[in-house]
């Protein structure tokens, strides 16, 4: 496959600021979008702070804002408020075949955003949400920025621990795997051949890590793809247990016997650096070391 990458971006670009997922707080929002726009010019629709239930709006809005944006020509990237929920109600309603290579930005929900899109050729970029941009350190920051700016390839990331030793080299996907998991069976689901598979998540106790696990083993994901790169599986442990999550996730990463590293800065946690899904990258799992062979903008 021939992957579609966007331009690079330029300070003071003109960039989207939209809410496909669920509602957000206020406080840590404006925190996070005065860091977006120290940079570049944001564009936010005066209706971004709705709320429904659990969503940012109705589907209606969402995916009408979700669309203007990914539509405008002018307009180069484009940066989720927040997580959540609801992203992949909207799957249908985009018109991402028609849309011309952006960087669509985000991480956690949006993993159904990002998938779509890599079902389609097209690079994007797996990093923080501007609710959680504010707590960034700066490296993070600077990290984002020369991602969506240079066309080099960044530089590599260093894991924990090594789970299964090994080396493989792929295109990167995946992102969230309770999200992940849910798009099995759908058509926005790239194709797995040859990957190297991303996976993270929040609040998910060990038993249902080990259930989408499996749902993903079953469904033949891992015959699939040639290595695994863990990020961080935030308050996801059983309180009173004598296990932890690291341990039943080692458990099932052997079982694969694919090459396997985890504690990788990306997800959750304190630090959630950037990465380009839809580009070739290389584990090395001996050194829980994954070195990006290539940028995620055009040269």
């Amino acid at each position: 496959m021939r992957w579609l990458k966007p331009l690079p971006l330029r300070p003071r670009d003109p960039v989207h600021v939209v809410a496909p997922a669920g509602p957000f707080d206020r406080p840590t929002f404006e925190v996070g979008l005065a860091v977006l726009a120290e940079r570049y010019a944001p564009i936010l629709r005066p209706d971004l702070h709705a709320a429904h239930r659990y969503l940012a709006g109705d589907d209606a809005r969402r995916a009408d804002e979700l669309s203007q944006a990914l539509l405008d020509p002018q307009a180069h990237a484009i940066f989720c408020a927040r997580g959540g929920y609801g992203s992949a109600r909207l799957l249908p309603r985009l018109p991402l075949a028609d849309a011309p290579p952006s960087l669509f930005t985000g991480f956690s929900d949006l993993t159904s955003v990002h998938a779509a899109l890599q079902a389609q050729g097209r690079v994007s970029i797996h990093g923080p949400v501007i609710t959680q941009l504010g707590k960034q350190p700066q490296a993070v920051r600077d990290a984002y920025f020369r991602l969506l700016e240079s066309p080099e390839a960044p530089p590599p990331l260093t894991g924990t621990a090594t789970y299964v030793p090994g080396t493989a080299e792929g295109v990167l996907l995946g992102g969230n795997l309770s999200v992940f998991s849910r798009l099995l069976g759908t058509p926005y689901l790239p194709s797995l051949d040859g990957a190297v598979l991303l996976l993270e998540d929040v609040t998910e106790r060990p038993y249902r890590l080990d259930r989408m696990w499996t749902h993903l083993r079953l469904a033949g994901v891992f015959s699939r793809v040639r290595g695994i790169v863990l990020g961080d599986f935030t308050s996801c442990e059983e309180k009173g247990a004598d296990y932890s999550s690291a341990d039943v996730l080692r458990d099932l990463a052997r079982e694969e016997g694919l090459p396997c590293a985890a504690g990788f800065p990306i997800g959750h946690g304190d630090l959630n650096f950037p990465v380009a899904l839809g580009t070739h990258v290389r584990l090395d799992a001996d050194a829980a070391r994954l070195t990006f062979l290539e940028g995620a903008v055009r040269a």
